[in-house]
């Protein structure tokens, strides 16, 4: 290897894909020495991938809003394919580079370790910062030294820490080895959805890439947030949430910039609340790092032996927005059209799957990896475990969304639904969430005909309650009385 105060240094990019606050790309071009920056497509493993095919889409566009990103600072984005423990030795020989810097990616804490041994076997330095998330959650720890099971306490704790630190700009400037290795092209990897092309809309509603992720940010701060905590809760407004969670999936913005960002308003409940969101995606993170498995395997094993059942039939409807209950078809709908769900409306599909289709939490789990711009392996996990009342500080089995109240609650005037299902555009508001229980010249007067252009009702959801409390209550021993409010 040449001399280290000369030889250029690799950063490996994963899941960080921004200049910004980027601790790895701070470091290399603080060290004075070239730096190669590259982005490894990693084939699928047991602990790696494979990216759901909505993610394969914003990656691909993710990696050129990368690349342009650093061509501005006089650099290029290399892209390699193959396993990173063979792939970034060769590059370094390849290169004369004599350092690799990474960010620390926890989800990654059981597979980094032996790829790093096999960096540092080969004579390369190698470093890795924090960035993923506001505080390391190996750190956070009860006052009995274990972990938090439960959010509140765990809120409370990063109250008490203090301020996350602040973020770092991106670098004036990236200075590149006078040759540069050569690259992938990125249409070889294929990352585009062809024939049929069902990402087509996906453009018209996201700016995959760094500039796309700071946009969102500057708009949701400057007025959505003052009225974040009871419009959030509404899918029908367009613009009452950030927006942000595909961008920090991809990690085109550090959690740290969106918090600092909220620093200069008044600390109202809106404010707070967003920041309490903020800090679940950590706690989510907490769990995963405490129990690897969280994706697979029940947190509460006592619901190993709950009696699931798979109807495809049912599954497939479901996937499809063809359940005959109009909020979970609208969400279902807007998943596949827009890679994205409300999150009210997520939880109110994933109740249905696991308490009225008694279908198991890892069937959706599964399916919203594959069709999420935004499924992050903690977060995602995380929630279907929450509703399934099997994950830490979960919402109790027995609680079971109503489908029709949960509907009227939130759609009031329906216009969630109106846009997801066209079909049930004329129908008044009295019945937009029932048009099961619409007279007959109503639908006729709406053009529904159910069965026809838009279906029965898959299940009586009184009934299916019913059936899921009562196999709750033979695994556990428990029962208790359902909220009429849900």
């Amino acid at each position: 290897m040449p001399d280290a105060p000369s030889s250029p240094v690799i950063v490996w990019f994963r899941k960080d894909l921004r200049l910004d606050d980027n601790g790895a790309l701070t470091a290399a071009a603080q060290s004075g020495r070239p730096v190669i920056c590259v982005y490894v497509l990693e084939p699928a493993s047991d602990k790696v991938g494979p990216l759901g095919g909505a993610q394969r889409w914003w990656l691909h566009h993710s990696l050129l809003a990368l690349s342009d990103a650093l061509a501005h600072k006089g650099n290029r984005l290399v892209l390699r394919q193959g396993k990173a423990a063979d792939v970034l030795p060769k590059l370094a020989s390849e290169t004369g580079a004599s350092a690799i810097y990474l960010n620390r990616h926890y989800e990654r804490d059981e597979i980094d370790p032996p790829i790093l041994k096999a960096l540092q076997k080969h004579g390369l330095e190698v470093k890795r910062f924090r960035g993923q998330l506001l505080h390391d959650p190996k750190a956070m720890r009860t006052g009995t030294g274990g972990p938090y099971r439960v959010y509140t306490p765990f809120w409370k704790a990063l109250e008490k820490d203090g301020e996350p630190r602040e973020p770092v700009d991106a670098p004036a400037s990236l200075p590149a080895p006078e040759s540069l290795p050569v690259s992938d092209n990125l249409h070889d990897w294929d990352l585009l959805p062809t024939r049929p092309n069902w990402a087509a809309e996906f453009q018209e509603h996201w700016l995959p890439g760094e500039a796309g992720a700071h946009r969102r940010l500057v708009e949701f701060v400057a007025k959505p947030i003052q009225r974040y905590k009871g419009d959030r809760d509404l899918p029908g407004l367009t613009d009452a949430t950030s927006m942000l969670s595909p961008h920090l999936t991809f990690g085109e913005i550090s959690p740290a910039r969106v918090w600092h960002a909220t620093r200069g308003l008044a600390a109202t409940n809106d404010v707070i609340h967003f920041r309490k969101e903020l800090v679940w995606r950590e706690f989510s993170y907490h769990l995963l790092v405490e129990f690897p498995a969280l994706g697979e395997k029940n947190w509460n094993d006592r619901f190993d032996a709950f009696p699931w059942r798979f109807d495809y039939r049912q599954f497939s409807a479901w996937t499809k927005g063809e359940t005959g209950y109009p909020i979970v078809d609208a969400g279902m709908r807007q998943l596949w059209r827009h890679g994205y769900m409300h999150n009210r409306v997520r939880m109110i599909t994933a109740s249905f799957l696991i308490k009225d289709l008694m279908i198991d939490w890892r069937k959706g789990e599964a399916w919203f990896r594959d069709t999420l711009l935004d499924a992050d392996p903690a977060s995602n996990a995380a929630n279907w475990q929450w509703v399934a009342g099997s994950g830490a500080d979960a919402s109790p089995f027995f609680r079971v969304f109503n489908p029709i109240l949960q509907g009227e609650k939130f759609d009031s005037d329906g216009d969630y639904v109106r846009r997801f299902i066209p079909e049930l555009a004329q129908l008044p508001n009295k019945y937009i969430h029932r048009p099961f229980d619409a007279p007959t010249d109503i639908l006729r007067k709406a053009g529904v005909t159910l069965g026809e252009t838009y279906p029965k009702p898959m299940v009586d959801h009184f009934a299916a309650r019913d059936a899921a409390l009562a196999a709750y209550a033979q695994v556990t021993g428990k029962t208790s009385e359902h909220d009429p409010r849900d």
